[in-house]
């Protein structure tokens, strides 16, 4: 940090975000953006090279997701910092960006201020979480784990549902999921109303849930 400003390094694969976000940035005197990634294996190679005090990193990535990120960074780079952007409101993403290493949770639709406060909170070494979260969080820090009722749920998904389900859990749209499995997006749409049926659940936060207490993703 010769220039003595923190340095920045952008984990997404849209690129116009990233040049917004890049000029928002690099307007503070006292932050610089040093690298940018569009995908997860080039998020990793980034930060080997230019060894970034913090990223800002979006969990929804081709090649390899955020979580996976963040815990390889962490393990390899304890120094770096991580703050998640991302667009997903569930607490179970959030829970699980934490555990993983990051420390830190801001939703896209932030303000500007906001993300510039959630920057420089990480940077001090602190916890940053989106404010409409942290009731929620709070309110449901002790969660049941995967029992003998959801082992049973899990016998009864195919193969190609667990692989939708992991899928869906990490954060990808039917389109993403359609792309990476080779299938119409229609399939995919089919796939998730018989996971649905089958979980007995009707929204993707608890889908989350169930993926993250059963071990189909990691926390």
């Amino acid at each position: 940090m010769n220039s003595g400003k923190l340095r920045l390094l952008l984990g997404d694969d849209h690129a116009v975000l990233r040049a917004g976000l890049r000029v928002l940035l690099n307007a503070e005197p006292d932050l610089e953006v040093v690298g940018e990634a569009a995908d997860g294996h080039e998020v990793l190679d980034q930060v080997a090279a230019l060894s970034p005090d913090l990223i800002l990193l979006d969990l929804t990535m081709p090649k390899m997701n955020g979580l996976a990120c963040i815990e390889q960074i962490a393990a390899m780079h304890p120094e770096t910092r991580i703050l998640v952007l991302t667009m997903h409101d569930e607490e179970e993403y959030l829970k699980a960006v934490l555990k993983a290493g990051a420390s830190g949770y801001v939703l896209k639709k932030a303000a500007d201020v906001e993300l510039l406060s959630a920057i420089r909170t990480v940077a001090r070494g602190e916890i940053y979480i989106y404010p409409s979260l942290v009731p929620t969080l709070v309110g449901n820090m002790v969660k049941p784990k995967g029992d003998a009722k959801g082992e049973h749920k899990l016998r009864n998904l195919s193969a190609r549902e667990l692989e939708v389900l992991r899928l869906l859990a990490l954060g990808h749209t039917n389109h993403e999921i359609a792309e990476l499995i080779c299938v119409s997006v229609k399939t995919v749409e089919t796939y998730k109303a018989r996971i649905m049926e089958k979980l007995g659940t009707n929204k993707r936060a608890e889908l989350v849930r169930f993926a993250l207490e059963n071990g189909i993703i990691s926390s």
